[in-house]
């Protein structure tokens, strides 16, 4: 049987619908591998769990972070934060031998040529109107209830600012991109979106600031990418852009979805695309799409 690629994004298993729904799940998926783009939870012994249960059903699992995944209470004495908790995800990966950003790009088994880019990106709020300057962004978003808890709980350090550790994020995950062949296609895989036409929920465009970095907007034509996976909006949608479809994976908080289906029916397949549309949402026919729209909150995440 062909072996397929899923994904899936924002676990959140810090919420119990969602942890029993990911400890219910037990689908064995054989050959399948697993993307876990982002948002486990906002403890890497969340990230643990999903690792430790997911492994045992997949062949391979590849992991990128997401901004929970990061997160530490300004007051917190007894946790890692900013680089030293991304080191920590990456080592718990690396003791389950899931895949991450650090790790070089393996091809797809069933397409050689193909590479699986986990990448680790951040934002640095440039996903705002042009007439939007810089200094006055924060405000833009405040004026409409919009306040990322990443301003206080996603360290940067040893980075003075997100901005920074984003910039240098890119500058790393281009130049390795640059170094794949000139033949090669890749699926772009991320937390947070790589367009900004594609970063401004419904309820809460502003949210955008934290949604990524504008120097990624080409990036799915530059690197030649087969599919771009990303979460983080908690809006599970699949957009094309110059051919390329873009899946935001997301599961969400408890509110996004319905437990009722279990785990398994939100997995979605990037390669090589074949299962029913119904699996991989289509937005315009899921009856779910209009309460998750009317219940996102005014201060996003």
């Amino acid at each position: 049987m062909t072996p397929r690629l899923l994904a899936i994004s924002d676990l959140h298993v810090g919420h119990q619908a969602n942890r029993e729904a990911l400890e219910a799940f037990d689908e064995d998926h054989g050959r399948d591998w697993l993307i876990l783009a982002g948002d486990a939870g906002e403890r890497p012994e969340h990230l643990e769990l999903a690792l430790r249960l997911l492994t045992a059903r997949f062949e391979r699992l590849i992991w990128t972070p997401g901004n929970h995944d990061l997160w530490c209470p300004p007051d917190a004495t007894d946790r890692t934060r900013g680089q030293a908790r991304y080191a920590e995800l990456v080592a718990l990966c690396q003791k389950y031998q899931v895949l991450t950003p650090e790790d070089p790009y393996v091809q797809w088994p069933d397409e050689p040529g193909t590479y699986l880019v986990p990448m680790f990106l951040l934002y640095d709020y440039t996903f705002r109107p042009a007439e939007v300057p810089l200094d006055a962004a924060l405000e833009w978003a405040a004026d409409t209830g919009v306040l990322c808890r990443d301003e206080t709980w996603l360290d940067p350090a040893p980075w003075p600012s997100r901005a920074a550790w984003c910039q240098a994020r890119c500058d790393l995950t281009a130049a390795r991109l640059d170094a794949l062949p000139p033949s090669a296609s890749t699926v772009l895989i991320g937390h947070w979106p790589l367009r900004y036409d594609l970063a401004r929920p419904p309820r809460v465009p502003r949210f955008s600031l934290w949604c990524g970095t504008t120097r990624t907007e080409d990036w799915a034509q530059r690197y030649r990418a087969r599919a771009v996976i990303s979460g983080h909006l908690h809006f599970r949608t699949t957009l094309v852009r110059h051919g390329v479809p873009f899946h935001e994976v997301s599961l969400g908080y408890p509110r996004d979805w319905r437990a009722a289906r279990g785990l398994g029916w939100y997995l979605r397949e990037v390669l090589p695309a074949t299962s029913p549309a119904s699996r991989r949402f289509v937005p315009a026919r899921d009856p779910f799409l209009p309460s998750m729209i009317r219940s996102a909150p005014s201060a996003y995440r």
